[in-house]
């Protein structure tokens, strides 16, 4: 049984770069960083367990392929008695329902991964609890390694080089499949369906880590995450979260509904009234908040599905974004991938009704999704989690030099097709303006413990 040494450390930010530098080889990485954004956003449904979470290097791992994952992951999940860190990626919904995806993969991350860590080091304030494992490695060891960490220098710098970003829907022809989209709205065919388009490029060298710690310094999010499996990377800065449990209770935080952010206090309150009272983007949230209770209520205790919040704002260092809180006590018995047959994809970048919102997101886009609309997160011991909503990322793979990132925007009947593709653009500001800033042997940022604002 995994077992956990506790230390002080009186700077946070400093001891992280730190420990990224000292763990950024290992081919397994999963570490979650919610940026402060506990004390920003101080409210029940919104905290996390943790200020920041790492995994590194692996014990025992599932890669699982296309059409088995669901088994292989029950029978991996059997008499396990330890932390599980991984991704869903969005083609899972081929196996959860009679769907396909046939379009270009430029990334390829599996359609599911999960692994066992050697090391995980979770941050609470000046708090750190380092996880070991008895069978690999020692107290004293431990300890050792904290003392090593502590005193090491930091190296969180690389070459950086990329091509053209090529965007694989032009503006005209995105604006046209708007109006197409909006005919099926018209027929009755969907209420709504979150459109997403891929930029890329074919020649991209990067050094992942400091990539990502110049993207949450310029975009700073409670559910950003770096994610490695071999030579695949995950660069997050979500701050959207797709589903936690605690014990028997499980949540669920839909976005939808987006604005910019002022450039002077009177001009960002305006904004913030202007999203607040849209009545297109309130019915964009309503209807995934309906679609969220549907999906829970299939897994939930009769009666126990509850609307916490509908249509909060909170602001981001970019955007406003609309976001509700939807609970459930679930069912006894209930398993993991139970839930997850459920309640995957997440509503928020599907549509409403989901299944004909996929099938139209497949009949439209023009690129596979991989792991951009997954998740990214966290099984305990308990069997609580908790998963992100992978957007505004990054996706890398090193021995291909291909580099990706999408977005997207919910399209509903009173869409102006316009107005969803500068939505887009905005909310891939962060990612390019990191892109356009990476020069060969650029220095990283310095990673940020307070939010920006």
């Amino acid at each position: 049984m995994r077992q956990f040494s506790s230390f002080h450390i009186n700077d946070p930010g400093l001891f992280i770069r730190k420990l990224l530098s000292w763990g950024k080889e290992f081919r397994d990485i999963a570490i979650l960083n919610s940026n402060d954004y506990r004390s920003l956003f101080p409210f029940p449904h919104a905290c996390h367990s943790y200020d920041f979470i790492a995994a590194f290097d692996s014990l025992d791992n599932l890669r699982a392929e296309d059409g088995n994952w669901m088994n292989s992951l029950e029978e991996f999940l059997s008499g396990r008695d330890d932390w599980l860190f991984g991704h869903l990626g969005y083609d899972l919904k081929n196996e959860i329902e009679n769907l396909t995806s046939g379009h270009p993969d430029r990334i390829k991350f599996p359609p599911a991964g999960f692994f066992i860590p050697v090391y995980i080091f979770i941050i609470r304030n000046n708090r750190l609890e380092a996880g070991w494992h008895p069978d690999y490695t020692g107290e004293e060891k431990v300890r050792k390694l904290i003392a090593e960490i502590e005193s090491s220098p930091v190296h969180l710098n690389g070459v950086n080089r990329i091509g053209k970003i090529e965007e694989v829907i032009s503006r005209s022809a995105y604006l046209e499949t708007v109006e197409q989209i909006k005919v099926h709205i018209q027929r009755g065919d969907i209420y709504e369906v979150n459109f997403c388009q891929e930029f890329f490029s074919e020649k991209a060298r990067i050094d992942p880590l400091s990539t990502w710690l110049k993207l949450i310094e310029e975009s700073p999010t409670p559910f950003s995450c770096f994610y490695r499996q071999n030579e695949k990377y995950l660069l997050c800065s979500s701050p959207e979260r797709f589903l936690k449990k605690t014990g028997n209770r499980i949540i669920s935080q839909p976005i939808k509904g987006t604005a910019g952010r002022g450039k002077t206090p009177e001009e960002d309150t305006k904004l913030l009234e202007i999203l607040n009272n849209d009545p297109k983007e309130r019915a964009e949230n309503i209807m995934i908040t309906d679609l969220v209770r549907n999906d829970l209520s299939r897994i939930a205790a009769r009666a126990s599905v509850n609307v916490e919040e509908l249509c909060g704002i909170y602001p981001y260092p970019r955007v406003h974004q609309m976001q509700s809180t939807i609970s459930a006590t679930l069912n006894h018995d209930t398993s993991f991938t139970d839930i997850i047959k459920a309640s995957f994809p997440m509503g928020s970048m599907t549509g409403a009704p989901k299944i004909r919102a996929m099938e139209i997101i497949e009949q439209y886009e023009k690129s596979k999704r991989g792991l951009y609309s997954g998740a990214v997160g966290y099984i305990t011991p308990e069997m609580d989690f908790d998963f992100n909503v992978v957007i505004r990322s990054i996706q890398y793979d090193r021995t291909a030099s291909s580099l990706s990132f999408m977005t997207g925007s919910a399209i509903t009947g009173p869409s102006i097709p316009e107005n969803e593709y500068r939505e887009c653009l905005l909310k891939a500001g962060a990612i390019k303006k990191v892109l356009s800033t990476l020069t060969p042997h650029s220095q990283s940022a310095p990673l940020s413990w307070k939010v920006h604002q």
